[in-house]
């Protein structure tokens, strides 16, 4: 009887202890959203920084030498082409003029006077009147006074230049700086600076690229991806210091015929409207120019992208609504997501949530998304120039 009750509580207890060790029920899988990447055709754009230039600086010098009697401009004001600006005293070298003026008469009397006699010899050396030699004579003196006509002319040009210099006038359209002399001052001819003029419309925006950029902008134009900047009128859009938006635009018109081996960059140019004058020679600015050719890119939010050492991926959704990991190329930001340049098909639902509790493999709970912009196309972020990688990109058509 013992024996049997003893058994009994034995396999009580075991039976107890059985139960206690079950296992707990699995959790439910992670709940996530899932939406398929919008498609856009895009075009990168590349940033650089550079300044404000003159197209052109001209530094007004006197032509001749005298005394300043006007001034005809307030210091900094715009000014257009052919407007006076200084008067040097013009009396000495009207008086000049006259002088060769009155030259130029005498000389040309003189020789209407030998052409006359000239004629008269020649009649006369038919009728043995005169000698041949007396003839010969008369017709030296007739190339003598021509010759002299010439230099009194030339005589007379030169004096109607050198008054002419006397006004100084602005070679371009643009922006005076200060006057660099007073009323009374005595200048010297090609030695006294009377002021500066920078033209302003158009302007340059002047910056230096990497020679990585300009070997990528080399190999597209080789494959007909984008025109190259040599040849092409490639878009520049800038912003200035306090903008947060690219409002003035440009097209490119100049890239150097060499690297510098100092910084292993090239110079380069676009040319810019400004018919306000806002825009100032030194300016700082900075641009984004274009940097490929139209190509079709899948957009997805920034924060699906996870960073695995060297590589990026996203996790998308698979049979069985179980994730699976893609490696992808990135490209720029557009329109507030990031762009996919590889690694992703346009069918792919791509998990856009939860992603640190996910592994490859994993079931989920999905829950199916529009995934929509977040912006405009946005600005150029700083990126490295050593890496050709593009800033931004904007949209270039719509989606199919």
């Amino acid at each position: 009887m013992t024996r049997t009750v003893a058994a009994c509580v034995a396999l009580a207890v075991m039976t107890g202890c059985s139960k206690g060790a079950q296992k707990p029920p699995a959790p439910p899988p992670p709940h996530v959203s899932v939406g398929q990447p919008l498609a856009r055709d895009v075009v990168d754009w590349d940033e650089y920084i550079g300044r404000f230039q003159a197209p052109q600086s001209v530094n007004l010098s006197a032509r001749v030498n005298g005394v300043v009697t006007q001034i005809l401009f307030k210091d900094g004001q715009d000014v257009r082409q052919g407007q006076p600006l200084f008067i040097i005293d013009p009396r000495p070298y009207r008086a000049t003029l006259e002088q060769a003026q009155a030259q130029v008469a005498s000389a040309r009397a003189s020789l209407a006077n030998a052409t006359s006699v000239a004629e008269r010899s020649a009649k006369l050396v038919a009728v043995q009147a005169v000698s041949k030699e007396e003839l010969e004579n008369d017709q030296a003196t007739v190339r003598t006074d021509r010759a002299s006509l010439q230099a009194a002319i030339a005589n007379a040009d030169n004096a109607r230049l050198n008054l002419s210099f006397t006004t100084v006038y602005s070679p371009v359209s643009g922006r005076v700086s200060s006057r660099r002399v007073s009323l009374g001052d005595q200048v010297t001819a090609q030695t006294t600076l009377l002021t500066t003029v920078v033209s302003l419309d158009p302007i340059w925006f002047t910056f230096d690229g990497a020679e990585s950029f300009y070997l990528k902008y080399q190999r597209e134009a080789q494959k007909g991806q984008r025109g190259s900047s040599r040849t092409a009128q490639n878009p520049v859009d800038i912003q200035l210091a306090d903008e947060t938006d690219y409002p003035h635009h440009g097209r490119m018109a100049f890239v150097d015929n060499a690297i510098d081996p100092g910084s292993g960059t090239i110079q380069a140019h676009a040319v810019v409207p400004n018919p306000n004058h806002f825009l100032t020679p030194g300016m700082f600015g900075r641009a984004r120019l274009l940097g490929s050719g139209n190509y079709r890119a899948l957009l997805v939010p920034d924060e699906a992208v996870v960073t695995d050492q060297a590589r990026k991926t996203v996790f998308v959704l698979g049979r069985d609504n179980k994730v699976a990991t893609r490696v992808v190329e990135t490209g720029p930001e557009v329109m507030g997501l990031r762009a996919i340049r590889s690694g992703l098909a346009p069918t792919d639902l791509v998990v856009l949530d939860g992603l640190a509790m996910l592994q490859p493999g994993a079931q989920v709970d999905a829950t199916k998304i529009v995934i929509k912009p977040r912006s405009q196309d946005a600005g150029p972020s700083t990126t490295s120039v050593t890496v050709p990688q593009a800033s931004t990109a904007s949209v270039s058509g719509s989606a199919n």
